[in-house]
């Protein structure tokens, strides 16, 4: 019998790749057509950016935390728990950033869009862009069946990077208690992909890392003029 420290993050992975995928084909077999109701609320996610105001931002908070909610209860509580562990773990932490989304987006209105630095203006409306339009069809251009899909407000993957693309969108004022779960998670799913040889695993978890990066810089960029106007 082998020892314990000859062991690695793939060997302690207890579904395969096929599994996992066949995870999302069942579960969107079984709420079709919500997926296009989903679809709408990631385009009004765009359109709300373009809108502007605080009435706006309070409403990229709701949807969003009406997504995550969503993901915690329909995703990892009702599907990912029966071959993951640790899905119920992640349904709580989904549930507590929909919660905190409520409050620091819709009670305090910290979501509103704001000016930011030219980075995370494009970079913002590409990944929310990325992750609602773009991400649903990486499997299927892959291979993968379009029942597979990936979509926004489904699936924590681009549910997490929208979230992201929002947060540089209130470039002037960042949210970071919302930060950590949508990046935490990232990190996750990029070693459980890598886990399971997906050859795209690093695609979110880098995506994740560079808003914050973002976030991070145009906030030490704002605090280096104040000082200096100051």
């Amino acid at each position: 019998m082998s020892e314990w420290w000859t062991y690695g993050p793939r060997d302690l992975l207890l579904f395969s790749q096929r599994t996992y995928y066949r995870l999302f084909e069942l579960y969107n077999l079984e709420w079709w057509p919500l997926q296009i109701v989903a679809l709408a609320l990631g385009v009004s996610l765009w359109a709300l950016w373009l809108k502007g105001g605080e009435r706006a931002g309070r409403a990229l908070a709701a949807i969003l935390a009406l997504c995550w909610l969503w993901v915690a209860w329909a995703f990892h509580w009702q599907r990912y728990a029966s071959i993951n562990l640790a899905a119920g773990y992640f349904a709580w932490a989904f549930v507590a950033q929909a919660l905190l989304l409520l409050w620091v987006g819709v009670v305090r209105g910290r979501l509103t869009p704001a000016p930011a630095t030219r980075l995370q203006q494009r970079l913002g409306p590409g990944l929310l862009l990325f992750a609602v339009l773009i991400f649903p069809l990486a499997g299927p251009l892959r291979g993968r069946s379009w029942t597979q899909a990936e979509v926004f407000g489904m699936a924590p993957d681009p549910t997490a990077l929208a979230t992201l693309g929002v947060l540089l969108l209130a470039g002037a004022r960042p949210a970071w208690a919302l930060y950590p779960i949508p990046v935490t998670w990232c990190l996750i799913s990029g070693a459980t992909l890598w886990a399971m040889e997906a050859p795209d695993f690093a695609v979110v978890p880098l995506a994740a890392l560079l808003a914050v990066s973002l976030a991070a810089g145009g906030a030490l960029m704002r605090a280096g003029l104040g000082r200096a106007g100051g």
